[in-house]
């Protein structure tokens, strides 16, 4: 019983966190219709926290793929080979933990006022949830100044799936997610 309840609890706790907004800001002053091309700058991806643990090259490879075929669909192409893009696309992987504590009531009286009360005790449960959450960010760059002229992110609790494909999708529709709003209107 007490486990389907902190079942119950972790599932209401983990979906309530997923409603999250996707952060976006741009430079307002920037004509993005000029914006044609685009390269990667290197390092494409950079980890946070720098743990061994966290780097992928497959992490890479996906975020790569997912973010070329959404500027792909906005109209922006990749750069010819030795050529700087009008853009420049650096993303960025962070992890972290974060808690939050849920509290549990049950038992207690029940009855009313008329018929009287019967029941035991009310017991209440608090306890700490320990989860981590995956933000991906990602930061396009003017290729002439090299300054910041759009960035977007989002986060999502990181599930325990070992299947690659569950990886796949759940990068490529964060990536999506992000990118939905470039060009900015």
């Amino acid at each position: 019983m007490f486990r389907r309840l902190a079942l119950v609890a972790c599932a209401v706790l983990l979906s309530a966190c997923q409603s999250n907004q996707v952060n976006h800001d741009y430079d307002a002053s920037r004509d993005f219709a000029a914006y044609r091309s685009w390269t990667w700058k290197e390092p494409a991806l950079q980890y946070r926290p720098d743990d061994p643990r966290i780097k992928s090259d497959l992490t890479e490879q996906r975020i790569r793929q997912a973010v070329t075929e959404q500027l792909d669909q906005r109209g922006l192409r990749p750069a010819a080979a030795g050529t700087q893009g009008d853009v420049m696309v650096q993303t960025y992987l962070i992890i972290e933990d974060r808690q939050q504590q849920v509290t549990t009531h049950y038992g207690g009286a029940w009855g009313n006022p008329w018929n009287g009360y019967w029941g035991g005790p009310m017991y209440n449960e608090t306890r700490n949830i320990t989860y981590k959450v995956g933000t991906i960010q990602i930061d396009l760059l003017d290729g002439k100044d090299g300054r910041l002229v759009w960035r977007g992110s989002d986060e999502q609790i990181l599930s325990g799936s070992p299947d690659p494909t569950d990886r796949t999708n759940a990068i490529r529709q964060t990536v999506t997610q992000i990118l939905s709003n470039y060009p900015p209107r």
